[in-house]
């Protein structure tokens, strides 16, 4: 844990990646011309944009895998107190399935 306790803050869950100094330099471009605080533009930045799922196998197995995933871990669940965050986990990507597919539904009916 850093020096600051963030045990109390709303957002105490951190990201990071790695990027190449281009990278770097045009998000920091981006995130300058938003005129928003970083995190900010971060969580826009992912939160925000829309999503497609593109038919394929490939996009069909990943997808797959991770609701089997979720089942597994669901069926192996023995404490309630467990369960929570496992259940806001599948919660999550249950709406983002649904956000997704439903833009998918709107796409379709506007052409």
């Amino acid at each position: 844990m850093s020096r600051y306790q963030d045990h109390n803050r709303t957002r105490n869950k951190t990201v990071s990646f790695r990027l190449t100094p281009e990278e770097y330099r045009q998000m920091e471009e981006r995130i300058k011309i938003t005129g928003l605080p970083k995190n900010e533009f971060m969580i826009r930045s992912m939160l925000e944009q829309h999503i497609s799922i593109r038919v394929g196998k490939f996009e069909s197995d990943r997808l797959s895998l991770e609701v089997r995933r979720l089942k597994d871990v669901l069926n192996g669940v023995k404490v309630p107190e467990e369960a929570v965050d496992l259940l806001l986990e599948c919660r999550a990507l249950m709406e983002q399935l649904l956000h997704i597919a439903n833009a998918e539904k709107e796409e379709f009916y506007d052409r």
